[in-house]
């Protein structure tokens, strides 16, 4: 029986591209815990914090994250007290996650990879999360959410824009501040908040979010 030999190839084979199991790599992106890369396989199971690594990377390439956090009028005189950074982070990985509890930010304690991408040292419980802003002046927590929200829009206001308005009416049980009878379409006579949100229109970026009580008494 004659032996077959394989042709003698004119290169050697290269590296085989990660793509062609169905991982397709990504470049490396920086984040405040230092360069990662990130890979996509479309067989694995999915995860709502897979993109956070590229928001990280808009949040420290823009410039939004540090100064953010370094303003914060959050104070601490405790030594035992968490970061600044590890409460607003918390905060943040909350509010991205769709949690609308305090109790919520438990599922993402035992994360061990997103709070390094915001050099974060741990996930704070919610109990701190609760307390954080308890005796922090209202007003300076707003003058300084204002200015770091105004810089996210004011080089768009240069070009012409429209303005969209949004009104929630939120009806309130019991005794609560500024609860007034309004309008109201789905508890006439209950007490409510109505709630106006600013837009600049088709961006969807919110401009200004505040309770506003009207005086308008339901008939």
């Amino acid at each position: 029986m004659a032996n077959i030999l394989e042709p003698k190839r004119a290169h050697p084979t290269g590296e085989a591209e990660a793509k062609a199991d169905g991982v397709v790599p990504s470049g490396g992106l920086d984040t405040f815990g230092g360069t990662v890369h990130v890979r996509w396989d479309p067989e694995a199971v999915v995860t709502p914090n897979g993109q956070m690594a590229f928001f990280v990377e808009f949040l420290k390439t823009g410039g939004l994250w540090d100064p953010w956090v370094q303003e914060c009028p959050l104070k601490y005189t405790s030594p035992n007290a968490p970061g600044k950074v590890d409460v607003l982070g918390t905060m943040l990985l909350g509010i991205l996650s769709g949690y609308s509890r305090y109790a919520h930010v438990t599922a993402i304690r035992s994360d061990g990879v997103t709070p390094h991408l915001l050099g974060m040292n741990r996930v704070v419980s919610e109990d701190s999360m609760r307390r954080a802003f308890e005796h922090t002046d209202a007003e300076e927590c707003a003058q300084w959410m204002r200015k770091h929200l105004r810089i996210c829009y004011e080089p768009l206001l240069g070009e012409p824009w429209v303005l969209d308005i949004d009104t929630t009416v939120k009806p309130l049980y019991g005794h609560q501040e500024m609860a007034v009878k309004g309008y109201n379409p789905t508890k006439p006579g209950r007490p409510s908040h109505t709630y106006h949100t600013y837009f600049i229109g088709a961006l969807r970026m919110v401009l200004v979010s505040k309770m506003l009580s009207t005086s308008c008494l339901v008939q």
